[in-house]
């Protein structure tokens, strides 16, 4: 709201240069020489004023517009003199012409503007906030949206309890907009169903991946991500897993949807956590100031593919968590954020300046560092980050 009302004074403070070329050229132009004419510089001021204003400041615009150059075949000649009766009509169409246009444009922002608020809403429904205490750990979350037109990205995370511990899950998928919103909200769902449920994480990794491959498989859906009908012409149902021994075919089946993402599952009562990483960024350990890329030995395919991996890819890797470390996830918007020469943005080295601060704080830094590495401030795809820290045990 009050970024809007910053963008309206801009506006009403940019009408000033108009109305002053106006001025300027409807003076010269008196004072020049009879065979010196100023009048189609007029064509300007409407002009420049499609450019941010809407239609009623454009056409305003063009009113004076057209009266300054009467004004000047009055003071001149006449009104019916031939040279500036084409002046004047020609500066009628183009200020009907421009003012046409400034209505289109202001269409079109309201219709993005609209489609922004409803991609937002549908984010925070689907991305419901962390609280900052769960067991044992201090946790803390941002979501930093891209702003390229109105699309929004499907990166997702979410945290739940269990009876020996905390389950966590951060992921991204692929595409923008509702379709990954839609895809995003069904893994989401899925996780806070099964997590508390699903003794180990490969259990929990394989349910999540017979929700997704449910939902490729389903036509209607698989119709919809194809831009065809249930039905259509040269649409195959995809074939079983019994009908395709060698696996080979599956990934072009599913190209146009698939998720990574990476779990942890981390005890209440020992100072380590488990990790199944299924094609995701590594999440990086900050202990005692020392940056440690959490790399899996045998990474799993993204979800949707993990059907065709190693059995030993779904197995969880142990690492250290001891009270006070941190751990930080991140999707790859973070460290794909480019700088104006195209270097990547170093989240590693950029981390370990913030890693005595808690949850919080560190997401606040390295939100204002990251925003501070891209030109203007625009990321170019969504980024989330999740911090979570162990406190010392009672």
């Amino acid at each position: 709201m009050v970024q809007g009302h910053e963008q309206e004074h801009r506006r009403h403070a940019l009408v000033a240069v108009p109305i002053g070329l106006i001025v300027v050229v409807t003076v010269v132009d008196i004072l020049a020489p009879p065979e010196v004419h100023l009048g189609p510089f007029l064509v300007a001021a409407p002009a420049v004023t499609a450019s941010f204003a809407g239609p009623r400041t454009t056409g305003c615009i063009g009113l004076l517009a057209v009266l300054a150059q009467a004004a000047v075949a009055v003071v001149r000649t006449s009104l019916t003199d031939l040279n500036h009766t084409f002046q004047i009509i020609a500066l009628i169409l183009i200020s009907v012409f421009v003012t046409f246009f400034s209505h289109l444009r202001e269409r079109h922002e309201k219709e993005m503007t609209q489609l922004r608020l409803v991609a937002q809403a549908a984010q925070e429904v689907v991305l419901r906030p962390l609280p900052a205490r769960i067991g044992t750990l201090r946790v803390a979350s941002v979501y930093l949206a891209a702003e390229e037109e109105a699309q929004i990205g499907g990166d997702l995370f979410a945290a739940a309890r269990t009876a020996r511990g905390t389950r966590l899950i951060i992921g991204d998928v692929r595409g923008k907009g509702m379709e990954a919103v839609g895809d995003a909200a069904l893994v989401l769902g899925a996780f806070r169903a099964a997590a508390h449920r699903q003794d180990e994480l490969p259990l929990l990794v394989t349910y999540l991946e017979g929700t997704v491959s449910s939902d490729l498989d389903d036509p209607e859906s698989a119709g919809a991500r194809q831009g065809r009908r249930p039905g259509h012409p040269g649409e195959a149902e995809r074939p079983g897993k019994a009908d395709r021994p060698g696996l080979p075919e599956r990934p072009a089946q599913t190209g146009e949807a698939f998720i990574t993402a990476a779990l942890l599952d981390i005890p209440d009562t020992a100072p380590v956590l488990h990790l199944v990483n299924c094609g995701h960024p590594p999440p990086l350990l900050l202990r005692d100031g020392r940056v440690t890329s959490l790399d899996v030995r045998v990474p799993a395919p993204p979800l949707g593919l993990t059907e065709f991996a190693d059995p030993a890819a779904l197995a969880p890797e142990t690492f250290p968590f001891a009270a006070g470390d941190l751990v930080l996830l991140y999707t790859d918007g973070v460290i794909e954020a480019r700088d104006a020469s195209g270097a990547f943005y170093p989240l590693a080295e950029r981390v370990s300046a913030f890693a005595d601060e808690d949850p919080q704080a560190l997401l606040r830094s390295l939100r204002r560092d990251l925003l501070a590495h891209t030109p203007h401030g625009r990321l170019g795809d969504d980024a989330a980050m999740v911090a979570i820290r162990r406190m010392p045990g009672k």
